[in-house]
Parts: structure tokens; C-alpha cells; sequence
């Protein structure tokens, strides 16, 4: 490993955030302080030094300082118009000079563009580093190099869900972790029963890899009564069946989070192919990863590039804190019972908001919760670590809308669940009545709206009728039971909105989660006037559903819920019409097995003209509109 000094100025970043009219936000992570900032903003006649107020720096390390660049004012930026961005301090007159292939066409500065309309965007979910598939973010990033002019660059880009993996690391990628923290000198902290007393016990030995669900993450202290008794009585909290590397430090999360979206750190890493004290199975993996992340790396500097020039907003969903977070209230009950598997979740949660979080909608945190993230990160400490979290599982706000055309509303489906009433060992609901009330007050008196909802909101039917059967069974947590559907409260008060005579004329829905992509056109039943509802899920960015099972299901769901099957009327959404888009005209296909990420046209109206995922590989699936030939839903 090379020494501190070999880091490069800017180790992550820059990563452009909420923009619009009146605000200009921009993230990045440098290996020291920096001394005031001039920031300057060609064509909108804005150059200045800017204040403290404007520039939020936290040490993550003692080589790691993130930085949160945020202006608001009236008429910042114009709209409509190519602007660039740079960034100056003494003696760096452009901070982000010295990253290579950082800008398109070799220009000198990074460009960008506000649209308050929304006539273009790409959407997508799922980014896991070591799976086989390739990264869709490298070409999307490619395929914004090929475009003619700013105009034609799609508004932003929506990331629902599952950005990093928490509980799902590759031995190689754990063993990375390790020299990041040591790299960036990375804080450490203290365990609570767990039979570590820190953060620096921890051992990244290559022996030690896969086993952390055996002898490091808690297990559940409350009998069961289920079919699955034994498996469930004293089972692991963190359920992910690939949770053997399962991260539990904040070092750890801040280290993946700079891994997942930055090329600088893997330059001063050496991974080793071959590794002793694996045994045969494991061995083999950890070659298949290695591969894998070594083909992940070479795509990062296009996902830099990427972020630098597309606003870029995210929301979470289970992977970014843990698989099966919060689906049950049993499942609440063993994780926030227990000190270390609480102190597990709320890492990733801190974590969270510093990598994702802030940079979505920055003013909602700073009465609460940015004092107390200063507290902790920038000593002397004010605040103890279990405090912050604490206050992080209280709070409500993790959602946020931009004030677009048309608007844009991104929902927390994670943190404020309607638990079931008849047991809590069942799915509960994705929001509770009343965070769906709060939305429903949000749609009233708009001709239109766009709402990001990790999870698809109508969802492949026979897959939720399996998962109702495990339910049945008591094995909700086995196959991820959660949907929109599975929750009667949930279910009808969600119909009931989209029924709402105040509700708007039309919905675009962005989903993901699901890890294969398909798009459904939706109307009310008995009912001429409106809504007219577009769902459109495309996942995963770099992730895929089983290829041989997927067809199957695809075709079995065909056959059973077909548009005019009457079987649709035995469901919850029986008043609801649904639709399945043909991908490329495909005359017995729906669903789409093949890593991507969505790019959607809209017309004035906020209606999409064009509905497709361009993949990893630069093919693109265009999901053409039912005509009135007999489809299956």
C-alpha cells in the first residue's frame, strides 16, 4: 500500500446534487482541508468566495474530509442555458484541474444544465460492485459523451434504491475496506455486546472472510411460532443470505461508499488474486469476485464523470442499510432490541445521509441532524455515537419532492411502516396511514406528477401470490415479502388515492428493487375520466433476477393475470386495469433479465413518448405502448 502523501487532492467527487433555479449543491471528498473556496459559475455571472454557511466540511478521517458545497438564493441559475462549474482555493486554481477524463469533449471546465421541466430522465436501481453484470452507469455516461448539445441531456438522474450493498460484500471488496481505513485513518469505535470490544479487533485476514454470520453479527433472543420453528427461534437479525461479509463499523460504510463511486482509491490498493486459508468453495469465490471487481473499477472514472454533470438524486431501500430492514415488526423487534445489531443500522444510516442523504434535499437536515453529524465527526465530540442514532430512527423526513414539471416526489417506503395488526411476524405496509395522508396532500392540485417509489407499486402479480404463500407459511423473511400489496392497509389506502377525484390527472411512477425491469400501463376500471398511470421499474443498474427462473415466471404470470384473466378480480387492485408494455414488441414478454438503466421522454404534458433501458452492453429495450391487440399483464 503507498504512503498518505501518494493520495490525490480529491479522492471522490465531484458529484453534482440538488440543482435548480435557486439552489447549487455539490459533494466531494478531499484528503485535507481546504482553504476558503471560490466557486465560480460560468453564464450565470456568479464568482465569490464562499462563507462557512455555504461550504459544510466533516473529517471522516484524518485524510478524508467530505465537502458540501450548497447556495440558495432567488434566480441563481438560468435555466435552460449551458452553464460549468470550478471550484479555486489558494494555490489550486482549479480544484478538479488534475482529474483525468473528468469533462466531455476535453473541455476545460464540467457543464451543466437546469431543467424545471422534466422532458428527460434516467432512472435506475440495484448497483451491486462484484456481480457478474456489467455497469449501466458506464453507459449511460457513454451515451451523455454522444449527445450534441447540454439541451439534449436528461434533467437528472433518480438512483431508488440499493446504491451500495451493506450486506452483500465480496471478500476482496472487505479486504479493500480494510486498507481504506487504514489509508484515510478512518476513526474507530466501540461495541456493545458483541464479543469485540472495537472496531479495531475486527480482522480482515483472508482466513477470516465469509464468517461474520457465524461468529460477528447478533441473533435474535425471541421464540417463533411458525412452520419454519427451528430455522426461526434464535436466527440472525441480519437475514441477507449473503451477509458472511456483512459490514458493521461506520469506517467500514464510509470506506464502501468511497470504493462504489470512485477510481482514486483502488489505484493505492493491491488486492491479492490467490489468498490462503479459504476453504476450496470460498477460495473459488473469492477469484470470481476479484474478477468482478477488477472489471468494476474500470468503468468508475465514467461514473465520476457521470455524477459530475447530471443532478443526481438518490433515496434508500433495503441493501443500503440491510436486506429485510424493517419488513416485519418482529424483525424490529430483535434488531432494535439488540445494542450491536442497533449500532449495525445505524451506521448505515449515518452513513447514508452523508453519502446520499444531504446532498437530496440539504435544508431538512439542518436543524436536527447536521449539528449532531458535526458533533461526532469534528472533534472535540459533543454528542455520543448512540445519540445520533437515535435521532436518526426518529426522524421522519427522509422524503423529499423537487419543485419541478412535472413534480417530483421521492418517498420513504423503509422508516415509517404500517405494521400488521394481526401479527408481527407479517409484512408490514411500505408507508403507514399517515405518511400516505401526508402524500395525498402533497398530489392535491396537480395536473401531474412523478413519484419515485423504490419498490414497484404494482408489482408482477404471481410473484406477490408466492410471497403471500410464504407469508402463510411464516417465512416472510425468506422471500423478501414486501410489497405494496401485501399490507391490506396499505394496499387500499394507495388504491384509494389513485382513485381520488382530487388526485392528479396523471402519474409516472419510477420503481426498481426487483432486479429485472417491465413497464405497465395503468387505468381505473368503469371509469372514462382519468387518472392514466405509468409505472416504469428498471432494475438493476449492475445486478439481474435468476436467468433461468425468470421466464418462467414471466410466462406463468401471463397466463394467470392476463389483462382480461378473471382471476384479476380476486386481487386487491381489481378495480385497477394493468397493462404490460412489450419490450421491443416482444409478443410473449413483459419482463426484461438484463442489467440497465431507465431513460424516460416526457411530452409537455408530463405523459412519456419513449419509454427504454439502455444496458450495460449499449443495447437499448424500448417498452412499446399496449395497442388494442389482446396483452397480457
Amino acid at each position: 500500500m503507498q504512503p498518505e502523501n501518494a493520495l490525490p487532492l480529491i479522492i471522490a467527487g465531484p458529484s453534482l446534487r440538488h440543482c435548480d433555479q435557486q439552489h447549487f449543491t455539490l459533494w466531494f471528498v478531499a484528503r485535507e482541508r481546504l482553504p476558503q473556496l471560490t466557486l465560480s459559475l460560468n453564464n450565470a455571472n456568479f464568482k465569490r468566495t464562499l462563507s462557512e454557511s455555504e461550504v459544510h466540511v466533516i473529517a471522516l478521517g484524518q485524510h478524508a474530509f467530505q465537502y458540501l458545497i450548497r447556495l440558495s438564493q432567488p434566480n441563481l441559475l438560468p435555466i435552460n442555458t449551458p452553464l460549468s462549474y470550478q471550484i479555486s482555493c489558494a494555490g489550486q486554481p482549479n480544484l478538479f484541474g488534475a482529474i483525468t477524463a473528468l469533462t466531455y469533449n476535453n473541455k476545460a471546465d464540467i457543464e451543466f444544465i437546469v431543467k424545471p421541466t422534466i422532458d428527460h430522465l434516467l432512472h435506475g436501481s440495484c448497483r451491486n460492485p462484484h456481480h457478474h453484470s456489467d455497469d449501466a452507469l458506464v453507459a449511460a455516461d457513454t451515451k451523455i459523451a454522444q449527445l450534441a448539445t447540454l439541451q439534449s441531456r436528461p434533467a437528472l438522474l433518480m438512483l431508488s434504491g440499493d446504491q451500495v450493498y451493506v450486506d452483500d460484500i465480496a471478500g476482496p471488496m472487505l479486504f479493500a475496506i480494510s486498507k481504506v481505513i487504514a489509508l484515510l485513518g478512518l476513526g474507530s469505535e466501540h461495541f456493545e455486546q458483541c464479543h469485540l470490544a472495537s472496531s479495531e479487533q475486527i480482522n480482515y485476514q483472508p482466513a477470516a472472510m465469509y464468517q461474520r454470520h457465524l461468529n460477528l453479527l447478533p441473533k435474535t433472543q425471541y421464540p417463533a411460532r411458525t412452520a419454519l420453528k427451528r430455522w426461526y427461534i434464535n436466527h440472525p437479525v441480519f437475514t441477507s443470505s449473503m451477509a458472511e461479509n456483512h459490514l458493521v463499523s461506520l469506517s467500514e460504510l464510509i470506506a464502501l461508499y468511497l470504493l462504489t463511486w470512485s477510481p482514486e482509491l483502488w489505484k493505492l490498493i493491491e488486492i491479492p488474486q490467490q489468498v490462503y486459508g479459504l476453504n476450496p468453495a470460498n477460495e473459488l469465490r473469492w477469484q470470481k469476485q476479484w474478477q468482478h471487481l477488477a472489471d468494476f473499477q474500470t468503468g468508475l472514472p465514467q461514473v465520476r464523470r457521470l455524477f459530475a454533470h447530471i443532478p443526481t438524486y438518490m433515496i434508500f431501500d433495503d441493501h443500503d442499510v440491510t436486506d429485510d430492514w424493517n419488513l416485519t415488526a418482529k424483525w424490529e423487534q430483535g434488531a432494535y432490541g439488540h445494542p450491536f445489531s442497533k449500532r449495525i443500522i445505524g451506521n448505515a444510516l449515518i452513513a447514508y445521509t452523508l453519502f446520499q442523504g444531504l446532498g437530496n434535499a440539504p435544508k431538512i437536515f439542518d436543524a436536527e441532524i447536521k449539528p449532531q453529524l458535526d458533533a461526532l465527526f469534528n472533534p472535540p465530540m459533543q454528542i455520543t455515537h448512540d445519540a445520533l442514532i437515535d435521532t436518526l430512527l426518529k426522524f421522519e423526513h427522509w422524503h423529499y419532492s423537487l419543485d419541478t414539471q412535472p413534480k417530483l416526489m421521492v418517498l420513504d417506503t423503509r422508516t415509517r411502516r404500517w405494521r400488521s395488526e394481526s401479527s408481527l411476524g407479517k409484512p408490514s405496509g411500505l408507508m403507514d396511514w399517515e405518511a400516505l395522508m401526508e402524500f395525498q396532500t402533497q398530489l392535491v392540485d396537480q395536473p401531474n406528477v412523478i413519484i419515485v417509489s423504490p419498490a414497484p407499486m404494482y408489482g408482477v402479480k404471481l410473484i406477490e401470490i408466492i410471497q403471500k404463500m410464504a407469508t402463510f407459511l411464516g417465512a416472510s423473511l425468506l422471500v423478501d415479502a414486501e410489497n405494496w400489496m401485501a399490507h391490506r392497509g396499505t394496499a387500499n389506502t394507495l388504491l384509494s388515492i389513485f382513485q381520488h377525484r382530487k388526485t392528479p390527472d396523471q402519474f409516472v411512477i419510477l420503481s426498481g428493487d426487483v432486479h429485472y425491469s417491465f413497464s405497465y400501463d395503468i387505468s381505473i376500471r368503469f371509469r372514462n375520466a382519468g387518472p392514466a398511470i405509468y409505472q416504469i421499474t428498471c432494475s438493476g443498474i449492475k445486478n439481474q433476477f435468476p436467468e433461468k427462473l425468470l421466464p418462467y415466471l414471466d410466462r406463468f404470470n401471463g397466463w394467470l393475470y392476463g389483462h382480461f384473466s378473471p382471476l384479476n378480480f380476486l386481487t386487491k387492485r381489481k378495480r385497477m386495469s394493468i397493462r404490460g408494455r412489450r419490450p421491443n414488441g416482444a409478443p410473449s414478454q413483459h419482463l426484461v433479465n438484463k442489467s440497465g438503466i431507465g431513460s424516460i421522454k416526457l411530452a409537455k404534458n408530463g405523459a412519456p413518448t419513449k419509454i427504454t433501458v439502455l444496458h450495460a452492453d449499449m443495447s437499448e429495450t424500448e417498452f412499446l405502448p399496449p395497442n388494442n391487440q389482446h396483452q397480457k399483464a
